[in-house]
């Protein structure tokens, strides 16, 4: 459909994982998709000071894939981010004029205020990416008020912008009704595209290593896994209270791999508060490259997104890096379409409530599944990925957009 100089937008910073995982990939593909006279920029919102030796550092490895980066500084809600927006605006708005931009792509709606308004001027067409409802999410998880400013101004930007949209994007099949119903948009062209995963690195040949086993003094533990973090979209005492039955079911062999950016302080608090043993959990921060081998280290994994009704559109990135190593999930009830699948294909639990009988019931049903031929439930559960988390899926929604 379009085979034009292309300005993707963004709202992270380039070294977060969810530009690392869940956008640089598709940029990548999509790079491939276009003649080699067109261009292809990426902007992000830098939280942080970078050094001129890590921007030259990632200007030129971009450039090397055929990206051109634009870092832009990122600045918390106030008068001063409304100024800072609006010069930022202002400058791209003549950046796409000069470099004759066609598309603006958007990677979800938080940045699309400032594509909208873009589209708009210059006439570029929008694509939406990633769509799912963030002024909603906002609200249903305590960050937002209802009424609040904040949430007033995205969801009447996610409206227009929605509106607007000549492709959509969108993890699940039900965000199109979701949009009809809150937004009145109705779309000629709507795909979609779940987190997709890097099947080569997240394999099975990373189980188990036994250096690292060793290491971290995992050998012959029951090994349960949570990679993220807590608050805002995610539970936080609920997994705790979740890990301390798991751990009076399994007693002493049993482990929370714990791969988080949290403090190990703010961990121990959640330990006193749920009444356990902070000695049973081993955390670490871990660089994306390594994770897989980290990962692999667990029998079965926890997905504690928080069940709330915007959630049902939205596509957790580490069910497919879990069922791509073949773990059997833990997760929350109305999650995207895992739950559903989790549920259907027997791959693991889905929480219908948040309490001890059921978080009890959960564990004796994982315990079940580890008791079975694992072998077999691993390559199952390996299938599972390859079917819904494959990027032979986004090289088909994006074929379609972009050849």
């Amino acid at each position: 459909m379009y085979s034009k100089n292309i300005l993707i937008l963004t709202y992270w910073p380039f070294k977060d994982a969810l530009i690392q995982t869940y956008t640089l990939p598709y940029v990548k593909i999509i790079r491939k998709k276009l003649s080699a006279k067109n261009n292809i920029w990426l902007r992000t919102m830098e939280d942080k000071a970078l050094s001129e030796t890590e921007v030259k550092k990632i200007k030129e490895q971009l450039i090397g894939s055929g990206i051109t980066w634009i870092p832009s500084a990122y600045t918390k809600y106030g008068t001063l981010s409304y100024l800072i927006g609006f010069t930022q605006l202002i400058s791209l708005i003549f950046f796409c004029l000069r470099n004759k931009i066609k598309v603006i792509h958007l990677w979800c709606t938080p940045p699309g205020i400032i594509g909208y308004i873009i589209s708009v001027i210059t006439g570029a067409k929008l694509v939406i990416d990633s769509y799912e409802p963030h002024a909603e999410a906002m609200v249903e998880n305590g960050t937002w008020q209802k009424g609040g400013l904040k949430f007033r101004f995205l969801f009447f930007f996610e409206k227009l912008m929605s509106r607007r949209a000549s492709v959509i994007i969108s993890a699940t099949q039900g965000m199109e009704q979701y949009a009809k119903i809150k937004y009145n948009a109705i779309f000629d062209k709507f795909y979609v595209k779940p987190a997709c995963v890097d099947l080569a690195l997240f394999g099975l040949n990373k189980l188990r290593d036994q250096e690292l086993l060793k290491e971290l003094n995992l050998k012959d533990k029951i090994v349960l896994l949570y990679a993220g973090k807590f608050g805002g979209i995610y539970l936080d005492k609920e997994v705790f209270d979740f890990v301390k039955v798991a751990y009076e079911y399994f007693g002493e062999h049993f482990c929370f791999l714990l791969l988080t950016s949290h403090k190990r302080a703010e961990i121990e608090q959640f330990c006193m508060q749920a009444g356990l043993p902070s000695e049973i959990i081993v955390s670490k921060f871990v660089n994306h490259s390594e994770i897989p081998l980290y990962m692999g280290l667990a029998d079965f994994a926890i997905t504690p997104v928080k069940s709330v009704p915007s959630k049902r559109f939205c596509t957790p990135i580490k069910d497919g890096e879990y069922w791509a190593l073949g773990l059997p999930v833990v997760i929350t009830k109305d999650i995207s379409d895992d739950s559903e699948i989790i549920e259907k294909e027997q791959i693991g639990v889905v929480l219908n409530s948040l309490d001890k009988d059921e978080y009890l019931r959960a564990i004796k049903q994982i315990d079940h599944i580890l008791q079975s031929d694992i072998e077999q439930i691993k390559q199952k559960i390996r299938k599972i990925a390859e079917k819904y988390r494959s990027f032979e899926i986004a090289e088909h929604v994006y074929s379609d957009i972009y050849n």
